[in-house]
């Protein structure tokens, strides 16, 4: 009976053995042995609250052992995980939850306060799984069955609950935020998975001496196939690390003695901009993937550090489809297609424009389920995305004569801030349930670091403003961190199309006016 993750966990214990496989912020160490062995439990755990092959489990978990656990346990099962971002609350969080039809979710105590102020908007909910901190058990009253981590993991009955898992079986749904709508759920093959994994391993020159390192959430694809299921793969190492400090980035480094990172939105700029540090200098990295690069310190960034930089482009939906060459990187380009994949620049009509003609980036795989399934529930988006036998992207770029792509800009109208995607659909909902708002748009605009950052543009009932640090406060609740507007605008009425579609081309056009509050220059400060 094949079972592809299951497999690839027993050969690494059998031949392995007492390697590291996992540590955890250098205090937790878990050998491969000892991975197989704690999955095989929890996958036992979890099959006794009904979980079978094709499961919905929720996840809100911060970096831990603990979620890559549950991830794996499921994959044994054949059960989908669906991780869910941690700085979603409200109703970002309960969507989520119930458009998924998970039955269980598995939650880390520090996030019960949030769950608790959306259960009873919960559907199809029936059991949580709490990972409570050391010696912590609170007794809690709900009308779902609870239930602690740490004895989910203590029960075996000794009989096996593996079920035929094969590359076409999705293994994972992970929600990607919605431009025109809600978020959607992205459902990843096990094949997918894997293929992710394998042209990274190719792409960087790994073998298994690497040691791999990530403090990206394991929340995204990034993190868990490129850094996590990559090593497993090779055999290698993975330090893991709860989230990204700049500061702190170069002592970490040097503790795992890791050799190969991936950077993601801003964060290379951050790495970038601290100050000179003695651990920097005697790093052990070799290379780092980068999704972006800035251009204006990429031979600068190499140089300081003394290592390679890969950049390469991808999306939920397809996984890593570019990379650049590693004898042959070109600076401000995202590589060349993969093995794996034609990528190609189309127009309008969905026709192929010839070299250095920017249009929409598409792109298909060459192997059988190495790109999503589609998006959940959601047969006509999915038709939409894939239509003309390729995946949509959304983004605009071009090819050079050399096959090298270029991103150039945004075609879709979501908001990219510092490596999160944010659905400006979503943030106007919240917005737009408050008893004082009659309309309003949010837009990126360009800050610091090049990068987006969320403004909202407002009209008002009454016509008056809304207190600033009030409104803060009703977002702080009901949103992402990251989603929370930097950028506030009050206006009398909002640019329309003559079907009174609001223009938000002409809203971001205006951009940043002498009108507009600034949270940041305000002194404004969230937390995560």
């Amino acid at each position: 009976m094949e079972n592809v993750f299951a497999s690839l966990l027993r050969k690494n214990s059998e031949e392995l053995g007492d390697k590291t496989a996992l540590n955890f912020e250098n205090q937790h160490s878990v050998t491969y042995h000892q991975l197989n062995e704690i999955t095989d439990l929890l996958a036992h755990g979890l099959s006794q609250l009904g979980v079978t092959k094709d499961s919905k489990v929720a996840m809100l978990m911060p970096n831990s052992l603990e979620i890559i656990y549950s991830w794996l346990a499921l994959s044994k099962i054949g059960a989908v995980e669906v991780p869910i971002n941690t700085a979603n609350r409200g109703e970002f969080l309960s969507y989520i939850i119930n458009n998924s039809h998970s039955t269980i979710l598995i939650i880390d105590e520090e996030y019960l306060e949030r769950f608790l102020f959306i259960m009873d908007d919960l559907e199809e909910l029936k059991h949580v799984i709490i990972r409570f901190k050391e010696g912590a058990r609170p007794t809690l009253s709900m009308r779902f069955d609870v239930h602690s981590f740490e004895d989910i993991v203590s029960t075996n009955d000794g009989l096996s609950v593996w079920n035929e898992v094969r590359r076409r079986d999705a293994i994972a749904m992970i929600y990607t935020s919605g431009t025109t709508g809600p978020s959607k759920g992205v459902l990843y093959p096990v094949g997918q998975a894997m293929k992710a994994a394998e042209e990274y391993l190719a792409s960087m020159g790994c073998t298994r001496e690497d040691i791999f390192f990530t403090c990206l959430p394991l929340f995204h694809g990034n993190a868990q196939f490129l850094c996590v299921l990559a090593g497993f793969i090779s055999g290698s190492t993975v330090y893991i690390y709860e989230r990204f400090s700049a500061s702190k980035f170069w002592n970490q480094i040097a503790e795992s003695r890791a050799t190969i990172f991936n950077s993601l939105g801003a964060m290379a700029s951050f790495i970038y901009n601290q100050p000179v540090c003695k651990e920097e200098k005697i790093n052990t990295v070799r290379a780092c993937m980068a999704a972006p690069m800035p251009v204006d310190i990429f031979s600068a960034f190499e140089s300081r550090f003394g290592l390679k930089v890969i950049e390469g482009y991808g999306l939920t939906e397809t996984g890593m489809i570019t990379y650049n060459p590693w004898q042959k990187t070109i600076v401000g380009s995202c590589g060349k297609a993969t093995e794996n994949y034609e990528v190609f620049v189309v127009d309008e009509e969905d026709n192929i424009l010839g070299p250095n003609t920017i249009g929409e980036i598409v792109a298909r795989s060459k192997e059988p389920w190495t790109m999503c399934l589609g998006y959940y529930k959601m047969a006509e988006k999915t038709v939409e995305a894939f239509r003309n036998f390729f995946f949509h992207t959304g983004d605009a770029g071009l090819i050079d004569k050399e096959g090298y792509l270029y991103f150039k800009d945004r075609v879709k109208d979501y908001i990219r801030r510092r490596g999160e995607n944010i659905s400006s659909f979503e943030v106007e909902r919240v917005f737009l349930a408050h008893s004082n708002i009659a309309e309003c748009a949010a837009i990126a605009v360009q800050a610091e670091h090049s990068e987006d950052e969320v403004m909202v543009v407002i009209v008002t009932k009454d016509g008056q403003l809304i207190p600033y640090e009030e409104l803060m406060a009703y977002c702080v609740q009901r949103m992402p961190y990251f989603a929370v507007p930097r950028y506030v605008l009050f206006e009398n009425e909002l640019p329309k199309t003559a079907n009174e579609k609001i223009r938000k081309d002409v809203l971001r056009k205006q951009g940043i006016t002498t009108s507009t509050w600034d949270r940041e220059r305000a002194g404004y400060k969230i937390s995560r």
